[in-house]
């Protein structure tokens, strides 16, 4: 019998090839339609569009930025048209002032906002999924239990807005979720571009291969909650390359009235009153407050004031001292900053050269209130309030 080459020998036994198909899509329209998706699952989850706006979270202000673009692109409106069953891209389009907003940003700058940046390094390939999630990653999100409606997210909420002032103070930090990762009822994730919070865990068990798991009530931050397992949790995160987890706000005291015994100094927060002889610093000099934090003296600090623009070109007055001990100084001095940024002084001066400066760390701030947030920062609840410039308070 004549040998038969591999073709002939199926075709004798019935079995058809179907020939191999190329793939539908280029990689660039692979994340148009993950970027995409992500919209639907917001929208599906929360039944109207992302927006804009500072009280949002800033996964849902991507997603606004991203679906503004979409709509601008011609080849987006043809390959979505069988996913846009809600007719988001031709729905009416965002305000006019989230549009300029848009509008100011540069082509790279659009396309890192859509995810399709382009860079010349592996990382940054644009074959690359980074800031949407891959079909794999979709699947594996289906290994953990399907997310329900949260009946009694209102009292969970808070926690979230609180978690999120807390990261934007420095009081909490986002990292990269590791082996040593807690999943004790409190704890903080980022999951597919949300928040999670651990709400409760039940009785620890042990599993075929000797590993302690439990039953976690998990809530997102978009109303959503699962009972899911521990070890699904942490499959999903790191099945995740974007997954985070959020430190705790448990610092330990930032200072005291007296050093303990086995404290080491390592500065002192100063608040300084200037005497310049601008028209607006005269008018406001009983709120006009610079604040820092140095670990030499303050008198080393200030010396030379008049001739240093910092200082605003003149002498300075120490209206108020707070000794540190143990802390970091720059991450305290950023958490004051952030609390008073809506308050920080507007004014350009020329230094003595006659060169434009304006300087930071000066800030329309009543001493009283200053003092106020020490007394936060020392017992730990500084991520619970924000400074009310209109009324010069501290509200909760």
């Amino acid at each position: 019998m004549a040998e038969m080459d591999d073709d002939a020998l199926l075709d004798a036994l019935g079995v058809e090839i179907a020939p191999l198909k190329a793939p539908s899509h280029t990689p660039r329209e692979e994340r148009i339609i993950a970027g995409f998706e992500d919209i639907l699952r917001f929208y599906q989850a929360h039944g109207r569009i992302p927006q804009h706006g500072e009280g949002r979270d800033i996964f849902e202000r991507l997603y606004a930025v991203r679906l503004e673009q979409l709509r601008k692109l011609p080849e987006a409106h043809h390959l979505l048209a069988g996913l846009d069953s809600p007719g988001l891209l031709h729905g009416a389009t965002l305000a006019t002032s989230i549009a300029a907003a848009v509008d100011t940003l540069d082509e790279d700058s659009l396309l890192a906002e859509l995810g399709l940046g382009e860079s010349t390094s592996d990382e940054n390939d644009i074959t690359v999924l980074r800031h949407v999630r891959s079909y794999a990653q979709k699947r594996a999100a289906q290994e953990i239990a399907d997310r329900t409606v949260c009946a009694d997210f209102d009292k969970f909420q808070p926690l979230f807005e609180q978690a999120e002032r807390e990261l934007k103070a420095g009081i909490r930090q986002s990292r990269q979720f590791g082996r040593d990762s807690s999943f004790k009822v409190g704890n903080f994730f980022v999951l597919g571009g949300l928040l999670v919070y651990v709400a409760e865990q039940g009785d620890i068990f042990r599993t075929g291969n000797n590993e302690q798991d439990a039953r976690l009530r998990v809530i997102y931050s978009n109303g959503t909650e699962s009972n899911l397992l521990m070890r699904s949790l942490q499959r999903a995160l790191y099945k995740d390359e974007t997954s985070r987890m959020l430190t705790g706000v448990d610092m330990g005291p930032l200072f005291g009235d007296a050093p303990e015994s086995d404290d080491m100094e390592t500065g002192t927060i100063y608040v300084l009153r200037s005497h310049s002889s601008h028209p607006f610093v005269l008018e406001h000099r009983a709120l006009i407050h610079k604040i820092g934090v140095t670990g030499s003296t303050v008198e080393a600090r200030i010396a030379g004031a008049v001739k240093d623009a910092t200082y605003l070109l003149a002498d300075v007055e120490v209206v108020a001292t707070y000794k540190l001990h143990n802390i970091n100084r720059t991450k305290l001095e950023a958490i004051f900053h952030k609390l008073f940024a809506a308050a920080q002084l507007d004014l350009t001066i020329q230094d003595r050269f006659g060169h434009p400066v304006k300087p930071r760390e000066w800030f329309l701030v009543p001493l009283y209130v200053i003092d106020e947030a020490v007394q936060h920062i020392r017992n730990g609840t500084i991520g619970d309030v924000a400074y009310d410039p209109k009324t010069a308070r501290l509200l909760t």
